[in-house]
Formats: C-alpha cells, structure tokens, sequence
C-alpha cells in the first residue's frame, strides 16, 4: 500500500521509462530533470512504461529510497496531456484508479 502525506509533490515524467532500471537508475533521472535536492525533498516521482501497463514511483523514506510499482493485468492508465510534471494529489488517485474525468472543476483553493 502506498502512503503519503496530504502535502506531498508528485512528479510524473513525461518521457516513457524503461522500468527495468532500479534505485540507481530512477536517481539519475530524477537528478537530471530536477536536481538532486529533490530528491530527499520528500516528493513522490513516477514512472511509466511505453504501453502505460506499469508504473513505478521513486520516494524517499525516512531512511533509504523505495520504489512502488503496479503492474496493470487489463487497460492502461489513463493518457492525460502533461503541461507539468507536478500534479496535485487527487489526479493522482484518480490516474491509479484508472479514473479518467471529462472535467475537473475546482470549487476553492485554501491559501
């Protein structure tokens, strides 16, 4: 099961991913799009494959990265045009839940 707090940042890529690359692997993306204070920022990163069946998500744990990853038995995840790699917390769930809204509309923002 995957936990994360409420104020989180998630990161997806925009480029598909070999998802055989480990902890290593997925640093050196991360390092190359964002820097390396990212990555022990606490955020989440995402990874998908070409056919959009499997994902994998890169986080810093209290001690040492971790990696999540599904793989999915029927479908794909939901193909979304990405104009930023930071997506709020609900698109998120809704992306891996095979959820796809026509519109999202936002009824206030809490400053």
């Amino acid at each position: 099961m995957l936990t994360y707090p409420g104020n989180a940042r998630i990161f997806i890529f925009r480029e598909t991913t070999d998802l055989r690359k480990g902890f290593e692997g997925l640093c050196a993306l991360v390092e190359r799009a964002f820097g390396s204070d990212e990555l022990i920022s606490g955020a989440f990163f995402s990874f998908l494959n070409r056919r959009r069946d499997r994902i994998k998500i890169l986080y810093w744990d209290s001690d040492g990265f971790a990696i999540w990853y599904k793989r999915l038995e029927r479908g794909s995840f939901p193909k979304r045009k990405l104009e930023e790699a930071l997506v709020d917390r609900r698109t998120f769930l809704m992306m891996l839940e095979g959820v796809v809204p026509k519109r999202l509309q936002k009824r206030f923002k809490i400053v």
